[in-house]
Order: structure tokens, then C-alpha cells, then sequence
């Protein structure tokens, strides 16, 4: 493994302050209400430092999903040939949690990471965007998926059903967490790993016993 030299651990440094600063001036005075000047000032570097990371306003409200979202592509395109569709996602998304907690904590903390969530679900241009993102996701998700099992995801319809489900049951586990009174990457886990366990059981035909 490499180690990162000076030069790149202060850039880095200077990302990871740029989205803890952005992160709590939107949730605490708004999205909309926040300017770039203003993110830039409170980290003490110019606005064009502040456009050599980001964009727009938008990617740095999104930074710390990008990493989740980058992480999970990867864990799932580790996973073993041998495992299904369905498999394959649960076990990349929960056996790269700890992962994933870790870095998201090295960044922000926790009820920050929350807040910042439910800002994006209570503000429209955001929550736009999250759709869109979403969307982006699934399909990325889908080609791997057709990839890891050999189809034309355009002939074959199953990759974007799997990834669909999946998806689903993702967003209701992050909508639940979002209100839960137990904001905590443990308790995250374990309630996308419960709903998760019962995707399979929903699928079937009937559920009376």
C-alpha cells in the first residue's frame, strides 16, 4: 500500500475541512442560504481553492455519499463469481461497512453525516439531485451486475430488477435511519442488513403461511 506523500495528505486536509465546514453551515443555515465564499472563508482558503475539489455547491453537499457510493462499487466488483445477483450486494454492502463507517467518520462526524442526510431529503434541489444520482447508481450497478453474469443488460432485463430491489430496500432503510432515535453506523447496519434478510421473502408469491 502506498503512503500518500505530504503534498497530497494536505490536499486531502483540505478537502476533508472544505466538506466538514459546507456540511454544517447547510444544515444549520440551509442549503440555498449558503454561498461558496462563505465555505471558503471558514477554511481559510480562496474560492478558486475551494473550485480546484468541487464544482458546484451540490458535489460537496454529496461528497460523503460519493465515497460510500465509490466503495461499494468496488467491494462488489471484488465479490466472488459464484455468488447471485442479490448475494453479491448484500454481502458487498454489509462486509464493507466497517469500512465504510471508518472513512466516513475520518471525515465527518457521525450526526453530522444524519443531519446532512436529512437536509438533502428536506430540500428540493437536493433531494432532485439525490433522485438523480440514484438513477445514475442503479444503472452503474446494473452493467456490473450483467458483467458479473454474463448477459446484455439491454437484452436481459433481470440485472435492473435485481438492482431495483436492492435499491428499494436501500432507500427505505435510509429514509427509516433518518428518523430513527438511534443515528448510529451500527444501527444502520443492522436495519439495511434486517430488511435486506427479508427481500428474498417479499419476492415470494404468497406470504400467508
Amino acid at each position: 500500500m502506498t503512503v500518500p506523500g505530504l503534498r497530497e495528505r494536505k490536499k486531502q486536509r483540505t478537502r476533508d475541512a472544505l466538506v466538514r465546514v459546507a456540511l454544517e453551515l447547510f444544515t444549520t443555515q440551509g442549503f440555498d442560504r449558503t454561498t461558496v465564499d462563505e465555505i471558503a472563508d471558514a477554511v481559510d482558503v480562496s474560492q478558486r481553492t475551494f473550485f480546484r475539489y468541487f464544482a458546484t455547491k451540490e458535489d460537496v453537499a454529496f461528497a460523503v455519499q460519493q465515497m460510500v457510493e465509490e466503495r461499494f462499487v468496488r467491494a462488489l466488483a471484488e465479490r466472488p463469481a459464484e455468488e447471485g445477483p442479490l448475494d453479491a450486494m448484500r454481502n458487498a454492502v454489509l462486509g464493507s461497512w466497517d469500512t465504510i463507517g471508518e472513512a466516513i467518520v475520518e471525515v465527518v462526524p457521525v450526526d453530522l453525516h444524519l443531519r446532512t442526510y436529512q437536509m438533502i431529503e428536506s430540500t428540493p434541489a437536493l433531494l432532485a439531485a439525490h433522485l438523480r444520482r440514484s438513477t445514475e447508481m442503479e444503472e452503474t450497478l446494473a452493467q456490473l451486475i450483467a458483467e458479473r453474469e454474463g448477459v446484455d443488460v439491454d437484452e436481459d432485463p433481470r440485472p435492473r430488477i435485481a438492482v431495483a430491489a436492492f435499491s428499494g430496500v436501500m432507500r427505505v432503510t435510509g429514509q427509516l435511519w433518518g428518523r430513527s432515535e438511534n443515528p448510529t453506523l451500527e444501527s444502520i447496519r443492522a436495519l439495511t442488513e434486517h430488511y435486506l434478510d427479508h427481500l428474498a421473502p417479499a419476492l415470494e408469491p404468497h406470504w400467508r403461511s
